[in-house]
């Protein structure tokens, strides 16, 4: 699975505001989940599929938080995005 991914340490309470110029899957998740998603495995998110941007997304503690941004499968683009975090 092909995806972007951005880590960073986020304040709990800050929103990660994502502008793509696709529909996709914004989901935001700690290291372990991160592992799960990348292994295939069952994994906790934050986030979902957007079709309109922004998408805001709160983190409720702080920590290492990994975003990523994912095409539904099968599908391919050349993408335009930006991640900023509010907070």
């Amino acid at each position: 699975m092909s995806h972007i991914h951005s880590r960073e340490y986020i304040e709990g309470g800050s929103t990660v505001s994502v502008e793509c110029s696709h529909q996709i899957n914004v989901i935001v998740m700690d290291d372990s989940n991160y592992s799960n998603f990348k292994n295939g495995r069952s994994f906790k998110h934050y986030g979902g599929f957007y079709k309109r941007f922004p998408a805001n997304i709160t983190v409720p503690h702080s920590g290492n938080w990994n975003v990523v941004l994912a095409l539904p499968a099968g599908h391919q683009a050349n993408i335009r995005y930006s991640i900023n975090v509010i907070g």
